[in-house]
């Protein structure tokens, strides 16, 4: 179990603030690492994973336009999962995966390339790290750096929503 996922709920939990994910890169593990920790329905809406990219546009609202020209590794296509997840969830937070794994190239991005997206009360913001390593090591570093970039943000914003 990872300690950031336990530190994220109880930070949420403190705002008595809820969150929900759109998966696409993570294939589930965000939401696995999330619901691994005791107490996660306090907090924990639920999540999507849209692994196809057509269910991208269809179940969470991402434009089509922007699918076809840019593929699903783009970091608007992130904003507009989280955005489209927070939404349809109706959580107060939202965080969203898109990327390349590997082993091969996707849409013209190298391994990698990841699109990470928090969405929220205060808007949407998006990081987009280049990670390296195999297929699972991007997976699982692309968990971690989503659970950060939104315990970051709680900090920053301090204890009330």
């Amino acid at each position: 179990m990872n300690g950031a996922a336990q530190r994220l709920h109880a930070a949420l939990r403190a705002r008595g603030a809820t969150l929900a994910v759109a998966e696409s890169l993570t294939g589930g593990l965000l939401a696995a690492e999330l619901v691994a920790v005791p107490g996660a329905s306090l907090t924990f809406r639920g999540s999507v994973t849209a692994y196809a990219t057509d269910l991208k546009a269809s179940v969470l609202g991402v434009d089509e336009g922007l699918l076809a020209v840019h593929g699903a590794v783009h970091p608007v296509v992130a904003r507009q999962m989280a955005e489209g997840v927070r939404r349809l969830l109706g959580a107060d937070y939202a965080l969203a995966t898109t990327g390349v794994a590997g082993p091969d190239p996707q849409d013209g991005q190298p391994v990698g390339a990841v699109h990470l997206a928090l969405a929220g009360p205060a808007g949407t913001r998006v990081a987009s790290p280049l990670l390296s390593g195999d297929r699972a090591t991007i997976r699982q570093a692309s968990v971690t750096a989503s659970l950060e970039l939104l315990l970051e943000h709680l900090a920053a914003t301090g204890p009330s929503r």
